[in-house]
């Protein structure tokens, strides 16, 4: 790693914890000198990258209760150790969605608060590594500012929150350019660090020198904390563009003598036209000038892709180099699953150094192979993760085993995609149950509006075959209910009306691939529309079918309410969750939070917990059978296959999809999952 000024990491975090402070620092140089006789030295700076951990400390399940060894940081730590052996220097870096994502983490956010003085563990365990620095993911704003304040070590300096709280803190130092506190007009957090560090590098002779180098550091996230945690920041923080706060504070870190700079942008890659409050800017950023590297996440994807079909292709992404509009750059999935590594080319010009661009390359280390024999193989836990944090993880592994209710039928999403209901309903029943006892209790002007409520099967093999909400038959704890709901989503209520109605489930219809009934090769059902956003009704009073053979946008048919055709002017209330009513404008024009009528303070989780408490036998026939939608019946020429989990075709046959047969029990993906077939005629 880059050796530091100062051997104690706490130290360097303080000395760059304030807005442009430059940690001041006697740099070792070669032979004692200036550096200007070693012009025309080179060295390679590895600036390794972790994102969207999401407080996956652990190769851990606490839904299931398991170990899962497909993720989780205690791995990744494996390969930056073996990186820093690798590489005379390095950089390591996180970008962000670190503080949410597990039990663990609402364990020690609001289950069990950690006191002040205590360190939280995905911080914890970060610090056996050293991380140089670091940003905020729209994650990290989950739980709201005054414990983000206390988990970052305190000084931030917005309403509600004690700005001079001094607690244990990060242990490494943050940036965030583009959000500002409403209080002082001045970022929340400091927009850059400078850090002056030595690096080892290679004279013309051939010799190892120590040169000084000044890295760079700004970080960037998305705009959206402004809409998914409105009851949070409304009127206590703004946010600007990554573009224009970049083009403000990169002039500045390079007159302040950055020999490079590295952005860290919590988003990714989108090609429509940019604006300010763009989630996923990265082709944009790349082009500002002065940004010689960029980490990437939040779209829990990977950057650069080497697959036949990478996942970014627009205009400016090059996979093979590992560039964005020429610049370095990588985006190291999520949940520790992967180490992203920049090698940064370097030249010395005898005051200052250069990255030689086209020199310098990006890829992504993971923490899963396959050895010569085809088996899939993982990286080894770093051994001194766990132990760091073993207290607190037997905590909240007898958390989540708290009971609370009993199921006769086993609750999974592994066939949701194609008619089965069976952990969506209840999750449904608890959010209509909650927001309509609120509506008669508090909003009497809505009281005659018929209440519904929509959800999504929001774990849908994106990851993998163990990708699927999945509750055995038996008793039911809260980690099964944090398994039905995934998301630390809040429960919002919406007005719409008929129309708006079958809008939303036309949008919703994406899922689907378009299917040509002539076809007689095989067809794939699924889109790249992602599952968490196939919203769904559960309810015998809405019913309607989806035609897979139309074009987007004219596939809902037979919409009907109470039996009749549904009257486009009526207007409903539907429960759904913050994200959906305030950010779903790609799916309904006024899910931007225009048509929201309540925003309640609880989650959807703590809601369907609440629920099955209240109503702790739990059945397939009033919890888990009803269906609002199936397939237009269609006859197609040749097979319409999808993916799901392994070994699961009994999970269809008991929810009565009788239309659902096996093609394969390897669907050879590497996922660990299995091909599937849906007869449409049926």
């Amino acid at each position: 790693m880059l050796e530091p000024s100062f051997r104690d990491p706490f130290r360097i975090s303080r000395r760059v914890a304030t807005l442009g402070v430059v940690a001041a620092a006697a740099f070792l140089t070669a032979c004692g000198g200036d550096g200007s006789s070693n012009a025309g030295a080179t060295a390679t700076l590895a600036v390794l990258e972790t994102t969207d951990l999401h407080f996956n400390v652990r190769s851990y399940d606490y839904f299931k209760l398991a170990e899962d060894k497909t993720y989780g940081f205690e791995r990744t730590a494996t390969l930056v150790r073996a990186a820093r052996k690798e590489f005379a220097n390095t950089l390591l870096v996180d970008n962000g969605d670190t503080i949410q994502g597990t039990a663990l983490a609402d364990y020690e956010a609001t289950i069990s608060p950690i006191p002040c003085t205590q360190q939280l563990s995905m911080y914890k365990a970060m610090g056996a590594l050293g991380f140089d620095a670091g940003t905020l993911g729209n994650h990290e704003f989950n739980y709201g500012l005054p414990f983000l304040n206390q988990v970052l070590g305190g000084g931030l300096d917005v309403e509600g929150v004690d700005a001079s709280k001094k607690c244990a803190g990060a242990g490494y130092p943050m940036a965030l350019a583009n959000v500002y506190s409403s209080k002082t007009q001045k970022p929340l957090v400091q927009p850059y660090m400078l850090l002056e560090r030595s690096l080892i590098a290679k004279g013309t002779d051939g010799k190892e020198v120590k040169l000084p180098i000044k890295v760079g550091v700004i970080g960037f996230t998305t705009p959206g904390i402004m809409n998914w945690d409105k009851r949070y920041l409304e009127g206590k923080v703004y946010t600007e563009g990554a573009v224009e706060a970049a083009s403000k504070y990169v002039p500045e870190l390079r007159a302040k003598g950055a020999d490079i700079v590295v952005a860290l942008l919590h988003g990714g890659l989108d090609s429509s036209a940019y604006s300010p409050t763009m989630e996923n800017p990265g082709l944009y950023l790349s082009k500002v000038a002065g940004i010689d590297a960029m980490v990437m996440g939040h779209q829990h994807s990977v950057f650069p892709d080497t697959a036949a079909k990478p996942a970014y292709s627009q205009a400016g992404v090059d996979n093979n180099a590992g560039t964005i509009n020429g610049v370095p750059a990588v985006m190291a999935s999520s949940w520790g699953k992967a180490l992203g590594v920049i090698q940064l080319s370097l030249q010395w010009d005898g005051t200052k150094w250069a990255v030689n661009k086209a020199a310098s390359k990006s890829e992504l280390r993971n923490i899963q192979s396959k050895n010569a024999a085809g088996t899939t193989v993982y990286v080894d836990p770093d051994a001194t993760v766990a132990p760091l944090i073993e207290t607190q993880h037997q905590a909240a592994i007898q958390y989540v085993k708290t009971p609370i209710g009993q199921t006769d039928f086993r609750m999974s999403t592994l066939f949701a995609d194609v008619g089965d209901p069976g952990a969506i309903q209840i999750v449904n029943q608890a959010q209509q149950t909650y927001v309509a006892a609120y509506i008669q209790a508090s909003l009497p002007q809505y009281a005659q509006l018929p209440v519904l409520s929509v959800s999504a099967p929001f774990k849908s093999g994106f990851q993998g075959g163990s990708d699927y909400t999945d509750v055995a038959v038996g008793p039911l704890a809260i980690n099964n209910a944090a398994d039905l709901y995934l998301y630390p989503n809040t429960v919002y209520a919406v007005k719409v009306n008929g129309a708006d109605i079958k809008n939303w489930l036309e949008a919703a219809a994406q899922r689907f691939n378009q299917i040509d009934p002539a076809k007689t090769t095989e067809q794939a059902l699924i889109s790249t529309f992602p599952g968490y956003n196939f919203d769904m009704f559960t309810t015998a009073d809405v019913q309607y079918e989806i035609d897979v053979t139309q074009p987007v946008g004219s596939r809902i048919k037979n919409l009907t309410y109470l039996g009749q055709p549904i009257n486009a002017a009526q207007e409903f209330v539907i429960a759904t969750n913050n994200y959906r009513a305030t950010s779903g404008k790609s799916i309904l024009g006024k899910l931007d939070g225009t048509a929201t009528l309540w925003a309640s303070p609880d989650t959807n989780r703590d809601v369907v917990i609440d629920y099955i408490r209240k109503n702790p036998a739990v059945t397939r026939a009033a919890n888990g059978a009803a269906k609002s939608w199936r397939f237009a019946p269609v006859s197609v020429a040749g097979p319409v296959v999808f993916s799901s989990g392994a070994n699961a075709l009994a999970v269809a046959q008991a929810a009565g999809l009788n239309n659902v047969s096996l093609v394969a029990a390897d669907d050879g993906s590497g996922k660990g999952t299995s091909k599937y077939a849906v007869d449409l005629s049926k």
